[in-house]
């Protein structure tokens, strides 16, 4: 990693504040420790309950959040705290176990990282959910808003409408579809998703691109968007259709 990097990574991260939800003491402590080193300002829970409660009481940047937990299970938690917050969320799940990946991805988790993880992983994951919502990263060249086909994309508060009918919207999916809207007419492979909107490489049995863009699909289409405007193109990847030019 370089020197800019590094700097880069500092900025965005300063005085972040991480909530981590673990029953395992002894993990919740070390990472508690590693984040803090890193820079970042760490509020933990032991429980779903209290997880939650902190969630609707505290203004976090991101929450780590553990699948197995007493009282409320994490996907519970991701439930309820949905209903109130679009705050980064990446999930821990359990090593292998890929169906609880895709339920939280298909429930609005934002990324998720399998246990038991690497520290140095989870740093380098929470700093790409955090780049994902930094506005300084948008170069002037970019403009605020962008809009194909009706659809509306705010770049400034991240923010996703169609005709006038707002999109409840997670960082993530708005990253997915900004990068598919730009690119409106030509087609994105997983790879190039993963890397532009999620901020690191596509691994083998990753489908995390696949659940995004599947909650998308189905997002847009309650809000009646035609349910063939992003189009999966048979190993090649997706692809945004285009009916008039992008604004």
């Amino acid at each position: 990693m370089t020197k800019g990097i590094n700097n880069f990574d500092e900025v965005i991260r300063n005085m972040n504040s991480i909530l981590l939800v673990d029953d395992d003491m002894d993990l919740c402590n070390l990472l508690e420790e590693y984040l803090s080193e890193e820079g970042f300002k760490v509020t933990t829970a032991n429980d779903g309950a209290a997880g939650l409660a902190q969630a609707r009481e505290n203004q976090f940047d991101a929450i780590v959040l553990d699948v197995m937990l007493p009282i409320h299970s994490g996907f519970e938690v991701l439930n309820k705290v949905r209903d109130f917050s679009n705050v980064p969320i990446l999930m821990l799940t359990a090593k292998g176990d890929s169906i609880d990946r895709i339920v939280g991805l298909d429930m609005g988790a934002d990324d998720y990282l399998p246990k038991p993880c690497n520290p140095r992983e989870l740093v380098a994951r929470i700093n790409a959910v955090l780049r994902r919502l930094d506005k300084k990263r948008e170069g002037p060249q970019n403009p605020d808003f962008l809009q194909v086909n009706g659809i509306t994309l705010n770049r400034g508060n991240r923010s996703c409408s169609f005709q006038g009918k707002a999109l409840n919207i997670t960082g993530a999916e708005f990253s997915i579809l900004d990068q598919l809207m730009s690119k409106a007419g030509n087609i994105l492979s997983k790879e190039v998703l993963t890397e532009r909107a999620l901020s690191r490489k596509l691994t083998p049995y990753d489908r995390s691109i696949d659940v995004h863009v599947s909650n998308i699909r189905k997002k847009l289409s309650s809000i009646g968007v035609d349910k063939d405007q992003i189009i999966n193109v048979r190993g090649a990847g997706y692809m945004f259709t285009v009916t008039e030019p992008a604004e």
